[in-house]
């Protein structure tokens, strides 16, 4: 995985206070909106998206560049396949 310090991207999703299914619906929608090889930034206060965004990076080929926890906030840096 890449240091966040070098990843550009070029949407910011910002998912702060919502839950499951929410911020992965969310982020198939910016993917969708983003050309390939572009990064999408999520920022995400629920738990459960340590398990969640990788899953669907997986399910669907995307790449998941870098992911960090800072407390109580998760930051995913993933670029759209195709």
């Amino acid at each position: 995985m890449t240091e966040p310090q070098s990843v550009e991207f070029e949407t910011l999703l910002d998912t702060q206070g919502l839950y499951c299914p929410e911020p992965v619906m969310l982020l198939h929608g910016a993917i969708d909106a983003v050309k390939i090889d572009q990064v999408v930034k999520v920022v995400a206060t629920d738990p459960s998206t340590q398990r969640d965004i990788p899953k669907f990076c997986d399910f669907l080929g995307h790449e998941l560049l870098h992911s960090t926890t800072d407390k109580d906030t998760f930051v995913f840096y993933v670029k759209r396949a195709t």
